[in-house]
């Protein structure tokens, strides 16, 4: 019931706000499911991947996602998100932790200062960036566990010259592509360790993330939306106050 809760959560989180809702994922798995920091941290990966890919395949037959940035920005997001996760399975998890709250802060001030440019050719591609700055979001994806998508999606509109629209749906993929390639790290890792993932809850997590995500798509077309965006934000800081006090000291 924990999982099925959790999974709602983060489900209506991605509904409502887009990028950043998968942030929840990792105080989820922590707080509700009881899963060891570096499991939760590898598992979330997974979680993230399965609800963007299923995202990305209605986003990709409705012909929303630019083909080219997946191409200059998730590829060498999937190649940074192999060394994250590679580094993130070397060091103490409270550090990964630590950085995870940090991050969340972060989220928490974009999401509350959000408000980007919805133009197509006010700021052209600028490919050098583009790549850079999917390897450099790609590491932080497999260091923390989380998709980054409040990350991608001001990169894309801001370097990458897309359209608002066009940047969410296509963050969705590189988000799936960057997640599955970091799980396969930890996985790897981990197995030969002898650790063991929770399938079950992993799947529920999925399936009910899936389901919550639809339901908060449409409460979000009914609700003004930046008021709760702010509120989230609030809530995101409050959240790093704790994954700090429980978690990393």
């Amino acid at each position: 019931m924990l999982a099925l809760l959790g999974a709602l959560i983060i489900g209506l989180s991605l509904g409502l706000f887009g990028s950043g809702g998968s942030i929840l994922t990792v105080p989820v798995l922590l707080y509700l499911i009881g899963m060891p920091a570096e499991l939760a941290i590898a598992s979330s990966l997974l979680i993230v991947a399965g609800i963007s890919l299923f995202g990305s395949v209605h986003n990709g037959m409705k012909r929303l996602i630019s083909w080219r940035h997946v191409l200059w920005f998730g590829v060498p997001g999937m190649l940074g998100t192999y060394g994250g996760a590679w580094l993130g399975t070397l060091i103490d998890s409270r550090w990964q932790l630590l950085m995870f709250a940090l991050l969340m802060v972060v989220a928490a001030i974009f999401m509350w200062r959000s408000k980007l440019p919805d133009t197509l050719n006010k700021h052209p591609f600028n490919k050098p960036k583009v790549i850079a700055d999917g390897l450099v979001v790609g590491v932080i994806t497999g260091f923390v566990g989380v998709g980054g998508g409040f990350l991608i999606v001001p990169a894309l509109v801001l370097m990458g010259g897309l359209p608002i629209a066009i940047s969410v749906a296509t963050s969705l993929l590189i988000i799936a592509m960057k997640s599955f390639v970091g799980f396969a790290k930890y996985f790897s890792v981990f197995s030969a360790q002898g650790l063991q993932f929770d399938w079950a809850v992993i799947a529920l997590m999925i399936v009910a993330g899936i389901a919550g995500s639809y339901i908060g798509g449409w409460i979000g077309r009914r609700l003004p939306k930046e008021k709760m965006q702010r509120g989230f934000a609030v809530f995101l800081a409050i959240m790093a106050v704790v994954v700090i006090s429980q978690s990393v000291l």
